[in-house]
């Protein structure tokens, strides 16, 4: 939901959260110990998570869905040759992260022996809960996991020839909930269960090689993906309402679609004192094949039996080539030109067709889909000028051009010669122009300030860029153990790209940081963000208290106005124990509105429009955690952390708000 995209978009800009587990303090000696001719260092935390969750359950789980079990928390383990010249290895690191119980699992490992070999491999696990918009009345729901891991394997990795192989792989598989609306557009919507099951696989191979201060990698890649989803109802679901009898007795759709991606990348770098470049070209040839499946067996609005069919298939090609070529000059150690070239081209080529079947009156509508391309080409020229110690400027100048080429086709079987094609192309250019400074007038102290300016003629979209500008600023001060710093980014898109609708945006961004750490025992950092957006847009649909008409006055408005904030303070205590202290809120306050339509709108369409304007909410999480040492290579932690969600609008009087208390205690331990 775009609330908790916000949200999570909050966080981002802050300097993240510490969660209270795992534990980030130290077990056994920092140098490890001596095992033969490795040094180890390893430490393990293993204990109890507990959560008690009031409110939205589904809400919890779809924003932090930690539960009650036993888990390993976290591990590190590290094995390092002393001499750099192993028998079989001279590195090993691995680190885990939740396995067992937790939603969110990781393990990363990496083994190596000097001038022989490297390999890397992560493997996550991720738990996903989607309780579906509150629109639905709980017809959208998502249960699903997903697993991805990579495997990369180098050959002479320090050598002036190296090569690699890979492969990698994510899945996704588990129940979900979705609805359909039969059997025409003023019929009900009725819930059917999904099997999802989707699966990607990469396999890679590639080459690096150095001459002359020239790196060339070249890499070939196969990439497949299949979704074999299937949907299905069996049993009778009755109508929405007492005035529609629609019923739907059988529902069943297979919808398979599987393609490939083979691909080649190339990559040419040199770093000399007074130049560099750098060239980069990708290929993929892609291809897939689908088809869909759907039958619906039931009653119409107006108790008649009926059946419905839906057959989509198709298969398409999807080349895309995508290249650029930078230059960079070093005339003086006080001036940086660098030029760039970049070249996209995405076409879509293949045949797509929908058809649908009435099976009672035979009837039959076929529209398809034949070629879709995107080609853009942009160059770009920035210029640094460090004039003296302490001032410095840029420029810079952005020249792209887009062209849009889109082929489609509709035709209906039962009538001869009614097949039909158009072909619609756009072309859009876009200019622009940046400035900024840099000044140092402390040691200490930092300025950065930046700015441009666009213009595009024929945007692809109404919310596209067309008149923008964006401004930012950054200060940054550094001395010893304190570090402060605060910075501002706008984003001003005030042109609608098309005459029919109007559309205008401003996103503003403005962050401060501190940290400071005056004893080796204590220490804190605090974190503030604010983020800005409204946008408003024309809107033109049908509607009326006694009869449907176009309306034109009304606009399509959205503000959020976020303030969000963390805080984090660790200190020793008594030589034995480290304590944590954190707060971490976030705070949507939207227009400011005390109501979700304001006071005074009669007017019922208005009084739609407005309910969907803003979200005002607030999002907070406390915590607190307590690491005590009880041996040099044990230790024993508590921790606790509160969730609170709480929504001061609904959609359509349905709150989404949660509160959950949940901790752990564990032992941390090396041997």
């Amino acid at each position: 939901m775009l609330r908790n995209l916000l949200i999570f978009a909050a966080f981002g800009v802050l300097e993240a959260q510490q969660v209270v587990a795992p534990t980030p303090d130290q077990v056994g000696s920092p140098r490890g110990e001596n095992t033969g001719n490795y040094n180890v260092t390893n430490s393990f935390e293993t204990g109890y998570r507990f959560s008690q969750v009031g409110g939205d359950v589904g809400m919890y789980r779809s924003d932090v869905n930690y539960g009650n079990g036993l888990r390993l928390l976290g591990s590190s383990l590290t094995v390092n040759s002393k001499d750099g010249h192993g028998t079989l290895f001279d590195e090993i690191v691995l680190n885990t992260l939740g396995l067992g119980n937790d939603p969110y699992q990781a393990v990363t490992l990496r083994v190596q022996k000097n001038n022989w070999y490297r390999y890397d491999m992560t493997w996550r696990l991720d738990d996903y809960f989607n309780p579906g918009l509150t629109i639905s009345g709980g017809l959208h729901q998502m249960d699903t996991s997903r697993i991805l891991q990579d495997h990369d394997l180098t050959i002479f990795p320090q050598s002036a020839v190296s090569f690699d192989v890979g492969y990698s792989r994510n899945t996704q598989t588990g129940p979900a909930l979705g609805s359909i609306q039969l059997f025409d557009d003023r019929g009900s919507a009725f819930p059917y269960f999904t099997d999802v099951r989707r699966q990607w696989n990469e396999y890679r191979v590639g080459m690096t090689a150095h001459y002359a201060g020239f790196t060339l990698t070249l890499r070939r890649t196969w990439e497949y993906f299949k979704d074999d989803t299937n949907s299905s109802l069996n049993g009778v679901e009755a109508a929405n309402t007492a005035f529609d009898s629609t019923a739907l007795n059988q529902f069943q759709r297979t919808e398979p679609f599987h393609g490939s991606n083979p691909g080649w990348l190339g990559n040419l770098h040199a770093d000399h004192k007074f130049w560099g470049m750098n060239a980069r070209m990708t290929y993929v040839s892609g291809s897939g094949d689908f088809a869909m499946n759907e039958l619906a067996v039931g009653l119409s609005r107006f108790g008649a039996a009926t059946n419905q069919q839906v057959l989509v298939n198709g298969n398409a090609q999807r080349p895309v080539m995508a290249g650029d070529f930078s230059a960079s000059l070093f005339p003086s150690d006080k001036l940086t030109i660098v030029n760039n070239t970049a070249v996209h081209n995405t076409r879509i080529d293949g045949d797509s067709f929908l058809s649908e079947f009435n099976n009672g009156t035979g009837q039959a509508t076929t529209l398809n889909f034949n070629f879709l391309g995107v080609r853009t080409i942009a160059n770009s020229t920035d210029v640094n000028y460090r004039w003296k110690n302490w001032l410095g400027f840029s420029a810079g100048y952005v020249y792209s051009d887009r062209q849009i080429r889109l082929e489609e086709a509709f035709a209906f079987p039962q009538i001869a010669g009614s097949a039909s094609s158009n072909l619609y192309s756009q072309d859009s250019h876009l200019n622009a122009e940046r400035l900024g400074i840099r000044i140092r007038p402390l040691k200490e102290l930092t300025i950065n300030v930046d700015g441009e300016i666009g213009h595009a003629d024929h945007p692809l979209a109404t919310i596209s860029d067309r008149n923008y500008h964006t401004l930012g600023g950054r200060v940054q001060y550094r001395k010893k153990t304190l570090q402060m710093g605060a910075q501002y980014h706008q984003v001003y898109n005030e042109n609608a790209p098309l005459n029919l609708l109007s559309y205008s945006s401003r996103s503003r961004t403005a962050s401060a940081n501190a940290s400071w750490a005056p004893k080796s025992w204590f220490s804190f950092d605090a974190s503030y963000t604010n983020l800005h957006l409204d946008t408003v847009g024309a809107l033109q649909f049908f509607a009326g208290t006694s009869f449907s008409q176009l309306q034109t006055a009304y606009s399509s408005i959205y503000v959020s106005n976020i303030h969000a904030a963390n805080l984090g303070v660790r200190f020793s205590a008594f030589r034995r124990a480290d304590l944590f202290f954190g707060y971490a809120i976030t705070k949507d306050v939207g227009d400011g509105r005390a109501t979700q339509v304001p006071v005074g709108v009669t007017d019922p369409v208005q009084a739609q429009l407005d309910a969907f304007q803003t979200f005002p909410l607030t999002y907070e999480s406390p915590m607190a955690r307590m690491s005590v040492r009880i041996t040099p290579k044990l230790r024993w932690n508590v921790g606790y952390q509160y969730y609170g969600y709480n929504e001061q609008f609904q959609l359509f009087s349905y709150p989404e708000n949660y509160h959950a208390h949940t901790g752990f205690t564990s032992l941390l331990w090396s041997f």
